[in-house]
């Protein structure tokens, strides 16, 4: 569960979660990257245990690189699928005092455009926001929603499962209780994350539908974060540690 809290992993599940409106559909999310994530320890750490697989330091970082591009790519994904639709009235609605401008959310897509609340004055259909056409296009696969987070847990679960081995070889020699010291590590991971996405997605779920444009904020500030703190991770692996250099070096963590 305290592996859970690991900054690069708050950050990518707070980016995800501030879509949901409800602690429940936070938590499933949460649950999904917890079994993702424990998949690749244990099939991974257990390749390490099981036939001493030994992971060379580029791949390695690599590994944990791949972590710190897909932070970058969830922030901007995130602000993308928020950009304003701005612009000034149509030359049908040109003067027509009913049309005016705020923000407004269709099912969790939050922009702004001229419109008016009377029949056929909106402007678009709901169905016709770039998060709709998603959900039309993957909504009916059932796997939309649940492929993203189980991605995002798979690749924090590479980065990770190298350190996790050898923790569990430096105190547990017997293969066989190895192996299952993973699966309860995973099975603490998937808990741990849960609660946590709950927890995250309590001002996301408040905001939504009370105060449009601070759920908004909020949503920017995620993504802003994710993306800032993948840079940051980015820099580290690729220059301090030697991923793109000569001699790389790498201690798993």
């Amino acid at each position: 569960m305290r592996h859970a809290m690991d900054p690069d992993h708050v950050v990518a599940v707070a980016t995800i979660v501030s879509r949901e409106r409800t602690l429940w559909s936070a938590g499933l999310i949460g649950g999904l990257w917890g079994i993702g994530h424990t998949v690749t320890v244990t099939v991974v750490g257990g390749a390490i245990i099981l036939f001493e697989v030994v992971i060379p330091p580029r791949l390695g970082l690599a590994m944990e690189f791949a972590v710190a591009l897909m932070l970058i790519l969830l922030g901007i994904l995130n602000l993308a699928g928020m950009v304003r639709k701005t612009g000034g009235p149509s030359a049908s609605g040109e003067g027509d005092a009913s049309l005016h401008a705020h923000h407004h959310s269709h099912q969790g897509y939050v922009h702004e455009h001229p419109h008016g609340h009377d029949p056929g004055s909106h402007g678009h259909k709901a169905s016709e926001t770039p998060l709709a056409r998603l959900d039309a296009m993957f909504g009916r696969l059932g796997v939309y929603r649940t492929a993203r987070p189980i991605v995002v847990g798979v690749v924090h679960g590479l980065a990770g499962s190298a350190a996790v081995a050898l923790l569990v070889l430096a105190t547990i020699r017997d293969p066989r209780w190895a192996v299952l010291y993973l699966l309860l590590f995973g099975a603490g991971t998937i808990v741990g994350m849960m609660l946590i996405t709950a927890a995250i997605s309590l001002p996301f779920a408040y905001a939504q539908g009370r105060f449009v444009r601070w759920h908004r904020h909020l949503r920017v500030a995620t993504s802003l974060v994710s993306i800032l703190f993948g840079l940051f991770l980015a820099y580290e692996i690729g220059i301090v540690d030697g991923l793109l250099g000569a001699n790389p070096r790498w201690a798993p963590k």
